[in-house]
């Protein structure tokens, strides 16, 4: 918490500091002061310990000396990237007037506030990744989430029911690393995301309405353009630049897209791995081929929001199926887009006004690409798929453009010049011959002088801080005549240098002419990229399509190289794969990977799976959940054949890693991920239920799987895989007509178990799990020990093995709801508790009661 200072007993300039930390308590003060930017006070002890720098002290014009630490100006980002990376903010403070014009102390101000959600470049935000920025708000019984990438300039919008699961699935989803709210808005809400993921929480209560962004959200209705507002307005107060390179709002429902909440994303290793969380051995390193960073960035927004719209992912099969027919036109195009850059960002920096002559030239690299890759996709007939030909003519403009003006090897500096070509600007083409006959002239004044002066080691040079000068070596300098006119200007070891009232004059020429040149290669630079800023709109249009190719080429290579097939999308409530395999796993073993079938008409809604361990129950049921997703966002799949449902929504149970951060034991964060299945899961989603109740009580946990797995059913009667080690479960096929049993096969050989990894049909009753533990390499006298205490517990057992499942659970509970209870219980759901009184609430109470009578 920042405390007020009494800025008066500080000197001027730490009284500027003071009064700017003023305005910018929350963000770490970058200080600029000559080649350093400087902290004070509590920011420098805490960048200190964070940076891991040295913590001093400054004379301020009291006792005692301020708290002081400082960083080099020209290695800032990285100490930015580290302070951002761990939630902080921090405020560039910058001198914004010229010291020569400065009465009193130079005037400062505060140039931009970097925060974890407004990062545009540098090491914390990686090419292949967003940077999302959310902002989040209630209204009218729902949440409205607004969010943007400052990078790419992509905005988005939707609304969630009132329910914090579905919210925080979501912002999970995103992967944002910073949250804006209103100072009123319920903070509750969003605690739990902190235990999973660091997240900054900013407040923001400007929305007023921002001119020149009007027209980005015109389809907003009110309280969606007041969400929308306050995340511009918080961009707009810590950027301190207009944006033009921000896109109109894309508003979108979730239900437009196959939801996997952040859970079951982890658990089928999406985007990262459970272990290691890295995006190795992920559905997204399979897939991703991509040749650009926007294709990437693509794939895994696919990968994460996939379609449910059938002729969107058809649109995508048909796509695929060209790009295999026409092979030597797709490699062609695969090698072009080897030469696209990162437009999207190029263009996001070009808007900044941050853009060096390098991006100039990698824009105009990509857009060399353009006609190449346009023929080749006019002669595949997807040139109206891929629409290069919308704004063709700008694309050309802005090549040309850059090619006349740009030097190929121009720095990335813009302030030393060598940026234009010759012929570009009359005026810096013959301020540059005057430059060009100087140095002439000074060739000629060098060999003049050895001449007139007998020294043959005498040299005219240059230098930053003296300027022009002749060197004439120690055992020379008697041959140095007063005639000559010679001016002592330095005094080196072995040498002196000095100037003459002719090259004093020359060299105010030279120096003046460089001046002008470079001051006018600046504008004319700041000129080339502002002209390229008008053209922002088009070239976003060119990234999105090229992005799409990227993508979609990617999945033709991957679909052909991995021996994919085209699945076939059904209207019916069926699933129908053969010899289907895991895209990840088949992709780093060494030997061929075993595939299964699976076949589920159009009333089957639990295949009941039974197996011993390390038999392949996880693995099958996964790769049914990846060939889905895969199917879902435009790919091929890996299988014979495959013919599926658009399923709404995937919810998975898989893996029983303890969720130690927020002290949740394997079996509440089962219960809790069960619990979000059977909330929230239709007719139309996928569950994958992996070993549910084994995290307890044999008992308690068989009698919880009988009651999940007749609760699917009969009341959700959507597509379910539950693998368990209760055997007894098997039994529930005689009584629940659309459960199937199957098992995953293993043979058992002179007591070794050797594991075929093949789903076949009907239950299994042996567990293996003590041939399991020999495989571990567990001592043999334990070994021996477990095999003797099986016999004896399995002799005296009090059951039989065989006995129906009904001696020991319950018969079905699931009944129908009554007209009347029903209509209750969407009364109950469709309250605002946090908008009703208690007064409100009694009558409410009073009028379902006499409902239920």
């Amino acid at each position: 918490m920042y405390e007020a200072i009494d800025k008066n007993q500080y000197t001027p300039m730490m009284r500027q500091y003071l009064e700017i930390k003023e305005q910018y308590q929350d963000a770490i003060v970058f200080f600029r002061l000559g080649d350093f930017y400087e902290m004070f006070f509590n920011d420098a002890i805490v960048a200190s310990k964070e940076l891991e720098i040295v913590l001093t002290g400054r004379d301020a014009g009291t006792t005692e000396r301020v708290p002081m630490c400082g960083v080099p100006y020209h290695s800032v980002s990285s100490y930015i990237d580290k302070l951002t990376a761990k939630g902080y903010k921090v405020a560039i403070v910058e001198q914004v007037e010229d010291p020569k014009d400065a009465k009193g102390i130079v005037k400062r101000e505060v140039i931009r506030v970097i925060t974890p959600g407004t990062i545009t470049d540098g090491g914390n935000i990686s090419e292949t990744d967003n940077n999302f920025l959310v902002s989040v708000d209630e209204a009218k019984n729902r949440y409205i989430l607004a969010y943007t990438d400052l990078s790419t300039g992509e905005n988005y919008l939707t609304t969630i029911p009132l329910i914090g699961d579905i919210l925080r699935a979501e912002i999970l989803n995103l992967r944002t690393k910073e949250i804006v709210i209103s100072s009123t808005f319920n903070q509750a809400v969003l605690d739990p995301l902190k235990q999973v993921t660091s997240i900054t929480i900013s407040i923001e209560d400007n929305i007023q309405d921002v001119n020149y962004l009007k027209s980005l959200s015109q389809d907003l209705d009110k309280e969606e353009q007041i969400v929308f507002n306050r995340l511009i307005n918080y961009v707009i107060k810590t950027q301190k630049r207009t944006l033009v390179h921000l896109q109109p709002v894309s508003k979108y429902s979730i239900d437009g897209f196959l939801k996997i909440d952040f859970s079951s994303q982890r658990n089928l290793e999406l985007i990262e791995t459970l272990r290691f969380q890295n995006r190795k051995n992920t559905l997204l390193s399979v897939l991703d081929k991509c040749e650009t960073a926007m294709g990437s960035r693509l794939l895994k927004k696919n990968i994460s929001f996939p379609l449910v719209d059938r002729n969107e992912i058809i649109g995508r099969y048909d796509v695929i199926d060209k790009l295999h027919k026409y092979f030597l036109e797709t490699s062609e195009i695969r090698n072009y887009l080897k030469d696209v850059y990162d437009l999207e960002r190029i263009v996001g920096r070009i808007s900044y006004g941050n853009a060096n002559p390098r991006d100039l030239l990698q824009l105009k690299k990509s857009l060399n690409t353009i006609p190449s890759i346009k023929r080749r996709l006019e002669r595949m007939k997807l040139h109206e798929y891929f629409q290069l030909d919308t704004y063709y003519q700008d694309y050309l403009t802005i090549y040309q453009l850059i090619d006349k003006s740009i030097l190929e090897d121009a720095p990335l500096t813009i302030k030393e010049g060598n940026i234009i070509k010759p012929g570009f600007n009359k005026e810096l083409d013959e301020l540059q011959m005057m430059s060009k006959n100087n140095k002439e002239y000074l060739l000629n004044l060098e060999a003049r002088e050895q001449e007139r002066t007998g020294i043959r080691n005498l040299k005219v040079g240059f230098n930053r801080v003296f300027g022009y000068y002749i060197e004439v070596t120690k055992s020379n300098i008697p041959l140095i005549k007063e005639e000559f006119g010679y001016i002592r200007k330095q005094t080196l070891t072995n040498a002196e240098r000095y100037i003459t009232e002719e090259l004093k004059e020359k060299e105010t020429q030279i120096l003046r002419a460089e001046e002008k040149s470079i001051e006018l290669e600046y504008n004319l630079f700041i000129e080339i990229r502002n002209t390229i800023k008008n053209y922002t709109k088009q070239l976003q249009f060119l990234a999105k399509q090229l992005a799409k190719l990227d993508m979609l080429q990617a999945f033709a290579r991957v679909s052909k190289e991995n021996n994919y097939v085209r699945p076939v999308i059904t209207d019916k409530s069926m699933i129908n794969i053969k010899a289907g395999r895991h895209p990840v796993i088949e992709h780093f073993l060494d030997e061929p990977f075993i595939a299964n079938d699976l076949y589920m008409d159009e009333n089957e809604s639990v295949i009941l799976i039974t197996g011993p361990n390390m038999s392949g129950k996880s693995t099958f049921m996964r790769q049914i959940a990846l060939i889905a997703i895969m199917a879902q966002i435009g790919c091929f799949v890996p299988a014979k054949s495959a013919e599926i449902p658009i399923f709404d929504a995937i919810f998975t149970r898989i893996g029983a890693a303890d969720d130690i951060v927020s002290g949740q034991s394997t079996f509440m964060v089962e219960m809790m991920e069960v619990n979000n299945a059977l909330k929230y899961a239709t007719n139309r989603s996928l569950i994958l239920f992996d070993e549910i109740g084994r995290g307890t009580a044999t008992f308690d946990g068989m009698a919880l799987a009988q009651a999940i797995i007749e609760y699917v059913h009969e009341k959700i009667k959507c597509k379910t895989l539950f693998s368990t080690h209760y055997h007894e479960l098997t039994a529930l096929e005689e009584s629940l007509p659309n459960l199937k049993n199957v098992h995953v096969s293993a043979i058992e050989e002179k007591g070794n178990v050797v594991f075929v990894h093949k789903v076949l049909p009907g239950a299994i009753d042996k567990s293996y799990g003590i041939n399991v533990a020999k495989l571990a390499k567990l001592p043999d006298e334990v070994i021996l020990r477990a095999n003797d205490l099986l016999i004896k517990l399995e002799q005296n057992s009090n059951y039989d093995k065989k006995m129906s499942i009904e001696h020991y659970v319950q018969p079905l509970i699931f009944d129908s709801k009554t007209p009347q209870e029903q209509e209750v219980i969407d009364e109950i759901k469709q309250l605002n508790l946090n908008q009703t009184s208690p007064l409100e609430a009694l009558n409410i109470l009073d009028s379902l009661q006499k409902k239920l009578k």
